[in-house]
C-alpha cells in the first residue's frame, strides 16, 4: 500500500454544511487556518433544501462577518408569527414583545454566501472525500485520514471539529463507553413541499386542525414553503399535487382567506425526531450542529443551534492561540448541552402543542391543546415566553 501523503492545519473541520463553512470562515476572520473535509459533491450541499429560519442573533453574527449582503437584499423580515387553531387565527408579535425578529432565509442560502466568502477569500475547503477516519483525539496530535481521487491523504492538526451531521463519523470517533445519546421519535412526519406561487400569509402560519398540523412558510415573495403532517413512514406518491393543496386548504383555511396554489417543484415526507449526543467534546475533537444535537422542526431552532455552536468553538478557539486560554474550549460541551437541552425543550413544548396525536386518549389531549393554546394567546407573559425562545438564545461569540 503507498504511503499516504501528508497535510498540515491548525484545525481540520469535517462537514462542508452550513455548520463547518460557518466555522471555518470564522477561524479564516480571526486569522487561524483551517481546512474542510466534505464527503459530498459540493453541488450537493447548495441544493439540499432544508430550514428557513434564521434567529435574530444569528443575522446579527451572519452580518458582522461580512455573509449579510444578500440575506439583507433577498431575505423576508418578520416581526411574528400566527398560531391558528379553534377556526381563529392569533398574531405573535415579536417586535412588541420581546424587540426582537426573525429572517426567512433559505440554508441553502446561507451555504451559497459561505462558499462564495470561500471562494473569494481562497480557504481550502475538499469536496467528495471519502474512508473518513478521525485518530488520536485523546492525545496532542491528532489528525484525520481520507481518500480523494484516488489518492490516500492524512491530515495533521491541533483539533478535529466534527460537523458532518448525523450520518457522519465523527461522533462515532468517540469511544462508545465515553458516549451516551438520548433520543425521542415521533409518530408522524412533515410532509413538505416547494411551490412557484406567492406566499398567501405575510408571515409563518402554525396550524393546529382535527386533521393534524400545518405550517405555512415561505423562501421568497414568489416560493412558498407548505408543511402537513402525515404519518412517517406516507408514500409520497400517495399525494399527487391535488390532494396536498385541498389538504392545505382544509387545515389552513379560514372564510374570508385564500390559499394561493401554484407549481409544485419539490417534495418529500420527512420523520421527525430528536437527538442528543453527550459529551460535544472529546480529547482534541468537537462536535456541533446536527452530529451533537437534531430538534424537531416546529421550533426552527436546528440551523441556528448549529450556528450557536460554532460562534462558541471560534472563540474558544481564538483564545487558545491568541491567548493560551483554554476556559472556553473546556467548557464548551457542558456550555451548548445546557443550550441544546433548552432548544430541545422549547422545540418539544412546540410540537406537542400543535400536532395532532394518536391512541385512546387523542380528543382528551386536542381539548388540552385548545386551552393551551386559548391561555397562551390571551396572556402576554405566555406570547412573550414563546417570543423569547423563537427569536432565540444568545449566541455567545
Amino acid at each position: 500500500m503507498p504511503p499516504r501523503t501528508s497535510l498540515t492545519t491548525p484545525v481540520a473541520i469535517i462537514g462542508g454544511g452550513p455548520a463547518g463553512l460557518l466555522l471555518s470562515h470564522l477561524l479564516h476572520r480571526s486569522g487561524i487556518d483551517n481546512t474542510v473535509l466534505e464527503m459530498r459533491d459540493r453541488d450537493y450541499t447548495v441544493q439540499r433544501v432544508r430550514a428557513g429560519v434564521l434567529e435574530h442573533d444569528s443575522v446579527e453574527l451572519l452580518t458582522e462577518e461580512g455573509l449579510g449582503d444578500r440575506l439583507h437584499a433577498e431575505g423576508l423580515r418578520h416581526e411574528g408569527i400566527y398560531l391558528q387553531f379553534a377556526g381563529q387565527r392569533h398574531h405573535i408579535d415579536f417586535a412588541d414583545l420581546v424587540g426582537r425578529h426573525v429572517w426567512i432565509y433559505g440554508q441553502q442560502e446561507v451555504v451559497k454566501d459561505l462558499i462564495a466568502a470561500h471562494d473569494a477569500n481562497n480557504t481550502p475547503a475538499r469536496y467528495g472525500v471519502s474512508d473518513v477516519e478521525v485518530v488520536g483525539i485523546d492525545g496532542d496530535a491528532p489528525s484525520v485520514r481520507f481518500s480523494q481521487g484516488g489518492e490516500d491523504f492524512e491530515v495533521a492538526c491541533d483539533f478535529v471539529v466534527g460537523a458532518d451531521g448525523f450520518h457522519g463519523v465523527s461522533r462515532l470517533a468517540i469511544p462508545e463507553a465515553r458516549r451516551t445519546t438520548f433520543e425521542r421519535d415521533y409518530d408522524f412526519g412533515w410532509l413538505g413541499i416547494l411551490a412557484h406561487t406567492p406566499p398567501s400569509s405575510d408571515e409563518l402560519i402554525y396550524a393546529l386542525h382535527e386533521r393534524g398540523f400545518a405550517l405555512l412558510s415561505m423562501r421568497s415573495p414568489t416560493v412558498s414553503r407548505l408543511y402537513l403532517q402525515v404519518p412517517p413512514d406516507e408514500d409520497i406518491a400517495d399525494w399527487p399535487d391535488d390532494r396536498i393543496w385541498d389538504e392545505l386548504d382544509t387545515r389552513l383555511g379560514l372564510p374570508g382567506w385564500t390559499l394561493e396554489r401554484g407549481e409544485i417543484f419539490d417534495k418529500g415526507v420527512t420523520p421527525m425526531r430528536s437527538f442528543v449526543s453527550t459529551p460535544m467534546r472529546d480529547g482534541r475533537l468537537f462536535l456541533a450542529g446536527d452530529a451533537a444535537h437534531i430538534v424537531p422542526p416546529t421550533g426552527a431552532k436546528g440551523l441556528n443551534s448549529a450556528i450557536a455552536d460554532v460562534a462558541l468553538l471560534r472563540r474558544g478557539l481564538v483564545e487558545h492561540y491568541q491567548r493560551q486560554d483554554d476556559a472556553t474550549l473546556d467548557a464548551y460541551s457542558e456550555t451548548q448541552l445546557s443550550r441544546t437541552w433548552q432548544t430541545q425543550y422549547f422545540s418539544t413544548w412546540m410540537t406537542r402543542m400543535l400536532h395532532t396525536f394518536t391512541g385512546p386518549n387523542a380528543e382528551f389531549d386536542h381539548r388540552v391543546q385548545l386551552g393551551q393554546l386559548a391561555q397562551l394567546v390571551d396572556s402576554r407573559s405566555a406570547r412573550a415566553h414563546l417570543a423569547e425562545f423563537y427569536t432565540g438564545l444568545p449566541i455567545t461569540r
